[in-house]
């Protein structure tokens, strides 16, 4: 099916001339070549259309064989639920007409009769009758005429009752369970899901080309607003031509909740048995942007390695400081070996003399940072803390 001409149609308030309010008519007609615009059927204006293409597309809601337009999901249904309403009315008159019973009397004059609650009547006729007018229908029938229209009605349409909010027990069925107890309505999901994934590629496909034309700049990468590139072959700069610059996904969350430990471990087999990505692995978990989340985690990472870097760095030096202080090693740091005397062919070798700090230890060294450091280890080991003190606010 191509479509060649569209037109939209609608009303609309207004002001006239005069000052009062006026209804008027819209038109807006879209070819290839052309876009027209009417009120009142009057040309508002004429021009050409920039994109080349009528930026419209119809999504057929349900297929049917031999027919364009696809039907309604209540297109059946309509029948049996006019038929619904109209025998609850029906029983609803019948219940309304007896909630306040007709009070019959037989043998006497109603006019010398007190009427309302708690009230005595005496003095009647011996042959006098008084009763109320009875409920004579059994609304059995009735009743479970409208309960087989209701069935009917979820027959036809798929939907099971359950999932409209009837009371079922409480249950941790599996998400393949639900698939084979709402079985009919997962057969019209996945029918829906290929017409609407259709469709929805072809709105994203006119989004971009939309994009594209008056735009122009974003064809182009930009890693600041978190672009992606998925591979270095990809151009910087995008193609309208091309055509699989417009070929697009739709991921389609589970319609059905999912046991998210069943689906770990099943995730997890998969990974050791070398059969899934971590990439495939986040999809099958529901991430929407699978390579933005690994980018993350990478990130992550990246920054707790240099944290612990630093960590050590830190340590390194304390463990200097606290060895050119005192001369011994920290706990759990090994002792460095002695310095060789002053004098002897070892030293002289090496080249060391008797002063400045102990070798071996990684970190060490001489300056600002030890001195700082020891500056840091005396003022939060013997140092003082003045009390802080906070000004109250108005508010």
């Amino acid at each position: 099916m191509s479509l060649l001409r569209f037109k939209i149609k609608y009303k609309f308030w207004g002001t006239s001339l005069e000052g009062t309010r006026q209804v008027y008519t819209y038109t807006e007609i879209i070819t290839d070549e052309f876009i027209e615009e009417y009120v009142n059927d009057e040309l508002l204006d004429a021009r050409e259309n920039p994109l080349g293409q009528i930026p419209i597309v119809h999504i057929r809601n349900i297929s049917v064989s031999g027919s364009p337009w696809g039907l309604a999901d209540i297109v059946d249904v309509i029948p049996l639920n006019r038929e619904f309403n109209e025998k609850a009315t029906e029983i609803s008159d019948i219940v309304n007409y007896h909630s306040a019973p007709v009070t019959i009397i037989t043998g006497a004059k109603a006019s010398n009769l007190e009427r309302g609650a708690r009230k005595i009547w005496g003095g009647l006729p011996k042959d006098a009758n008084v009763y109320n007018l009875e409920n004579g229908v059994d609304l059995a029938g009735p009743l479970a005429y409208l309960d087989l229209i209701k069935r009917s009605m979820h027959e036809l349409t798929g939907v099971p009752e359950s999932a409209l909010g009837q009371m079922q027990p409480i249950s941790n069925s599996s998400g393949v369970a639900l698939s084979i107890q709402f079985f009919p309505l997962m057969q019209r999901y996945a029918l829906k899901q290929t017409n609407y994934t259709e469709g929805l590629r072809r709105i994203n496909e006119l989004v971009l080309r939309t994009l594209f034309l008056y735009e122009p700049e974003t064809r182009i990468y930009n890693p600041d607003t978190q672009g992606i590139r998925t591979s270095d072959k990809q151009p910087l700069v995008v193609d309208p031509r091309d055509p699989e610059v417009y070929d697009t996904t739709c991921d389609w969350p589970p319609p059905l909740p999912v046991d998210e430990l069943v689906k770990l471990n099943e995730v997890q087999a998969k990974l050791a048995l070398g059969l899934e990505s971590k990439r495939g692995a986040l999809r099958d978990l529901g991430e929407t942007f699978p390579a933005e989340k690994m980018q993350e985690i990478f990130d992550e990472r990246l920054a707790e390695a240099k944290e612990d870097g630093a960590l050590e760095y830190i340590k390194a030096q304390i463990a200097s400081a606290i060895l050119q202080k005192t001369g011994l090693p920290p706990t759990g740091v090994e002792s460095p070996p002695p310095a060789p005397a002053s004098g002897t062919k070892d030293a002289t070798k090496s080249g060391a003399t008797a002063a400045g700090p102990l070798p071996g230890l990684p970190g060490t060294g001489r300056g600002q940072d030890i001195e700082s450091v020891l500056s840091e280890l005396v003022t939060l080991s013997k140092g003082t803390k003045l009390a802080q003190r906070r000004n109250p606010e108005n508010d």
